[in-house]
């Protein structure tokens, strides 16, 4: 089955995404800004398309990153035993 249509796959490829992005942001945080620089008169980059939804994935892994490492901790026990 696909994991749009079953919630704990569905749940598990956010997990994943989530902890990815963050994990490479971590390691370089510059790679979903995309090469834009800001421009004078500018406050901040603008975010859009596929690296933008990375990018908000990355800041949700860093700054919910107790929640994000319990659920993923929560996950794998559903996966390891209930599954």
């Amino acid at each position: 089955m696909s994991a749009i249509f079953d919630l704990s796959s569905l749940l598990t490829v956010i997990l994943l995404v989530i902890c990815t992005c963050a994990c490479l942001r971590d390691m370089r945080p510059t790679i979903f800004d995309g090469g834009q620089t800001l421009q004078p008169g500018e406050t901040r980059l603008k975010r859009t398309g596929v690296t933008g939804f990375f990018w908000k994935m990355s800041r949700i892994g860093e700054r919910l990153s107790p929640y994000v490492g319990a659920s993923c901790a929560i996950m794998a026990i559903h996966s390891l035993f209930f599954k």
